[in-house]
């Protein structure tokens, strides 16, 4: 994969490239345990509500935000909800931040790392990487801790710390900017053509499908 010392640094997506993941967000059961949780933290909305609120106010963030690929911070919105229908006093930002939580593990159906993904990166764990990931940070990063990722990288840019989301090729210049390299010195990994492959080439960057990388190893 890395030929001829052509190709100096990695850039890996997260989810279905390094993590194995199947979630249920939208579903009744989802919302209720979310329900059930925040009526201990002095909040009360039926999971029905919930699930709309969310949905509405994550639309309404988007298209208001005034960007091509725009993301949102998950915590913010459960902050909004949680002091929407508190019924006693409550700290709005912690328990938007415990809510996001508290909604993502009540969702997972699937979470590991791939075993081809730890390979690949066993095998090129002395060239500098990073991961562009859209992802929320106050559940992802936990996650790459807890399935001993998060230390392989040298640094991770995630969307929701800055509001864009790929395609956006500027996560990918922040990127280049954090690894110091030049675009045609670097490789892009990863599972979705339009934000992985396409993306990073058109700033010159090398790009590869992650099932192709693991044919590497």
């Amino acid at each position: 994969m890395l030929q001829n010392g052509k190709i100096k640094g990695l850039i890996f997506d997260c989810y279905k490239t390094l993590i194995d993941i199947r979630t249920d967000e939208g579903s009744w059961e989802t919302n209720e345990k979310v329900s059930k949780w925040l009526l201990y933290q002095g909040v009360r909305i039926e999971p029905d509500r919930l699930r709309e609120e969310y949905k509405w106010k994550v639309i309404g963030r988007l298209g208001n935000s005034g960007q091509k690929y725009p993301d949102i911070r998950i915590e913010e919105i459960f902050a909004e909800i949680c002091a929407e229908n508190a019924f006693r006093e409550i700290n709005p930002f912690w328990l938007g931040i415990e809510a996001a939580k508290v909604f993502r593990t009540s969702s997972l159906k699937k979470l590991e790392a791939y075993p081809q993904s730890l390979r690949l990166l066993d095998k090129y764990r002395n060239v500098p990487k990073c991961i562009v990931s859209n992802a929320q940070r106050v559940f992802t990063e936990q996650e790459l801790h807890f399935l001993g990722l998060y230390d392989r990288f040298n640094f991770i840019i995630m969307s929701s710390d800055h509001r864009i989301k790929k395609p956006d090729t500027r996560l990918f210049k922040m990127a280049l900017d954090g690894l110091k390299l030049e675009p045609w010195e670097v490789l892009s990994i990863g599972d979705t053509p339009e934000n992985d492959i396409y993306a990073p080439q058109s700033l010159g960057i090398n790009a590869m499908h992650i099932r192709d990388a693991w044919r590497c190893v």
